[in-house]
């Protein structure tokens, strides 16, 4: 005990406060962090049931024809419409943008139609669980096409990157459902200079809303492009179905097998760039039961999150019917792994006059990082209300690996005197939207929105 002479020990409602004459460091219980954290989860179509599963995001395709109406003429109210309705609701937007969709007409901008661009009409057997159905594919050889997709992703960007209602963009543009493949009709699939065209000028684009590609790809592969090295992130459209190595070479097309021989950079690419994609229609909802009553061919969904790393999925299962309650249950624990999921462990306060040092213990139990440079922001709060707020840049979440971090800021306080209270919270860029949840007990105690750390004595 006397290792513990000149310390102070007192317990407040999920706090544990050691003490000293020089400092305040508060032990943090932990907590079970919100399943509707922005950026994160399962993502359902646009204008999902409120009722069935909690989300901070929704879905949609859009056409390109409906966007692009000559070869520098746009019309963006359509995608307006979508992301104001989305926003409306407190949730970010994933888009994709397609130019060819089973059983839909329009996707080609009509005026490279009327200009002569070849197109080809076919019946698509690859459409399962749906009917097989009409489609209509470019050749994406053309030079007015390629240099039509090099406009639009120009002015795409310029107008929408970095815009809060957008949390991300799949690639999209070639191929069935924007996917990157025209299987079976592998003949009229896009050669890698028309694919390089569109990763080029999405990489020109975009520098600040994540944009995801449908398959890892390195120097060697046959039919994609090499995009191991580019910023982008990965979308496993089979999630949970044809994520993990079965060691059959007939699926090696499977998104581990593909990411595993697309090298080191695309494993890693996690790291950096945010993990995506949509649960198999198959195993909607199911995959979430007991493994007893998966359907065949269904993959562990645990296991295929803890490989891929993977942030956010597409989802229809859990929103087309009101889920069971072990069902949800499930779920909502896969869900707070998925991507980040950060707890404050502990909160030391070093005071020095009008100012603090801040030393957080930050343990980050999801599978990948936070992606976004959303601002991190400290508040001082006295008699129930914020007296002071700050930016603190020392204390972003943005690209904290699965692990302990000590991150460290120094608080300028602006004179304060007294006893205060600290509060720190992500802030959502979106004027709605949810700040980022942490996986503590005190989270929202204080104020709506804020994690509370404890007080600090200013002097």
């Amino acid at each position: 005990m006397n290792a513990l002479r000149g310390f102070t020990f007192c317990a407040f409602a999920g706090l544990l406060l050691i003490a000293s004459a020089s400092a305040q460091t508060y032990m943090l219980q932990p907590a079970p962090s919100r399943v509707d954290n922005p950026l994160k989860g399962l993502v359902p179509y646009s204008r999902p049931h409120e009722d069935r599963f909690p989300h901070s995001m929704e879905f949609m395709y859009l056409a390109l024809s409906d966007l692009m109406i000559q070869e520098h003429q746009f019309d963006w109210k359509p995608l307006e419409t979508l992301l104001d309705d989305i926003s409306s609701r407190g949730k970010q937007a994933v888009i994709r943008i397609y130019m060819e969709y089973p059983g839909k007409s329009k996707g080609i901008p009509e005026y490279l139609v009327r200009d002569g661009l070849t197109v080809h009409e076919y019946v698509n057997e690859n459409t399962a669980p749906l009917p097989p159905a009409k489609i209509i594919t470019p050749d994406y050889e053309d030079p007015r096409l390629r240099k039509a997709i090099q406009n639009f992703i120009a002015a795409f960007g310029k107008k929408y990157d970095g815009d809060a209602r957008l949390g991300y963009i799949t690639a999209g543009l070639l191929g069935t459902w924007g996917e990157w493949h025209t299987y079976p009709r592998n003949d009229l699939w896009a050669s890698k200079t028309t694919q390089e065209v569109v990763l080029d000028a999405y990489e020109k684009a975009f520098q600040q809303t994540p944009v995801l590609l449908r398959y890892p790809a390195g120097p060697d592969h046959g039919y994609q492009a090499n995009n191991a090295s580019r910023p982008f992130g990965y979308h496993d459209d089979s999630f949970a179905w044809a994520t993990l190595d079965t060691g059959k070479p007939q699926d090696n097309w499977y998104y581990m097998p593909a990411l595993i021989a697309a090298g080191e950079s695309a494993r890693n690419k996690w790291q950096t760039q945010p993990i995506g994609g949509e649960i198999r229609p198959e195993v909607w909802g199911k995959v979430f039961d007991e493994p007893t009553q998966w359907v065949p061919g269904t993959q562990d969904f645990h296991e295929c999150v803890t490989q891929t790393h993977a942030t956010w999925l597409m989802d229809t299962g859990m929103f087309r019917e009101v889920p069971s309650p072990e069902r949800r249950r499930r779920a909502e624990d896969e869900v707070r792994r998925m991507g980040y999921d950060f707890y404050v462990r502990q909160a030391n306060f070093e005071p020095s006059g009008s100012a603090f040092k801040m030393t957080l213990e930050l343990v980050n139990q999801g599978v990948a990082p936070f992606y976004m440079n959303w601002p991190t922001e400290v508040a001082m709060v006295q008699d129930g209300k914020i007296v002071h707020q700050s930016v603190a840049e020392n204390l972003s979440m943005k690209g904290r690996l699965p692990g302990q971090h000590t991150l460290v800021e120094n608080v300028d306080t602006n004179e304060l005197r007294g006893k205060h209270t600290v509060l720190i919270r992500v802030a959502n860029p979106l004027a709605n939207g949810k700040s980022l949840g942490f996986a503590n007990a005190n989270q929202d105690t204080t104020q709506a929105g804020w994690l509370t750390l404890g007080e600090v004595e200013l002097n």
